[in-house]
């Protein structure tokens, strides 16, 4: 049974809401159940696939987040989409488009929802501290495929770690998906065409602006398996974090990174 909150998205109520914000994307599907919205545009890109076609899921058998992790939601319960990009910046700039979806984001659920929200890097939306949204990207050959998992009504039992929030705990003044989605792609669709045609320079300030990172203790683990404790004192122009330990600064392209308690 379908709630209030929980009501299956409409594709033609998206598309129409969509299409008086922006005149970017070009095709949005929305589908009940698949394994990853990623995995699905990934293949389409393989295939020829335009820029701005999105693909939202009202379900995700095997959704994934950074590192491999399972990602999972009840059905209905969140925004679970992706969107395949065809950026025309040089390839070493495209690490900070998942910058540019966090940015996007915090502003959409500011304007849309109400909210306040917080930015980790690299690609983590924090509301008080806890986390409402994950973005993943991916490249396939000459496309870049984000993905954003964004929870909405689920409550603190359904939450999948205690880390974790949604719109409806936070107390957003809305929880309507089709409308929370059409002002995000909107969003997305306004900043990417400045960091198209400009490059990251605005995105970056922008994510430095509403940064949960920058100034704190944070504990690295990078893919290798080394570990580093510092300070993260800045973000790069390629979207990599700085950190100080032990009076050098290291510049992080990769890595999980743990918020630290002051007394830490």
């Amino acid at each position: 049974m379908s709630t209030p909150t929980r009501k299956p998205l409409d594709r033609h109520e998206l598309w129409s809401l969509l299409s008086e914000k922006s005149d970017f994307w070009t095709e949005v599907d929305v589908v009940q159940v698949t394994g990853s919205t990623n995995a699905d545009l990934a293949a389409a890109a393989k295939h020829g696939a335009s820029q701005g076609k999105v693909l939202i899921a009202e379900e995700q058998e095997h959704g994934r987040g950074r590192l491999g992790r399972q990602w999972v939601s009840p059905a209905r319960a969140g925004l679970t989409m992706s969107f395949l990009l065809r950026p025309t910046v040089p390839r070493e700039q495209w690490g900070t488009l998942s910058l540019l979806t966090a940015v996007a984001l915090e502003e959409t659920l500011k304007a849309v929802c109400g909210v306040n929200a917080k930015l980790k890097w690299p690609n983590d939306v924090l509301i008080d501290g806890r986390k409402v949204c994950g973005i993943l990207a991916q490249v396939e050959g000459n496309a870049v495929i984000i993905g954003a998992g964004l929870n909405v009504s689920l409550t603190e039992d359904e939450l999948p770690v205690p880390e974790a929030t949604s719109l409806q705990i936070a107390g957003a003044s809305t929880l309507d998906r089709a409308e929370i989605a059409a002002g995000f792609l909107a969003h997305v669709a306004a900043v990417y065409e400045t960091w198209n045609e400009r490059g990251p320079a605005s995105v970056i300030e922008r994510w430095r602006r509403n940064s949960a990172t920058l100034g704190r203790h944070v504990a690295v683990s990078f893919p290798n398996g080394r570990n580093l404790t510092g300070r993260a004192v800045g973000i790069d122009n390629d979207g990599c974090l700085q950190v100080a330990a032990d009076g050098t600064v290291e510049t992080v392209a990769a890595g999980d990174i743990v918020h630290l308690r002051p007394q830490d």
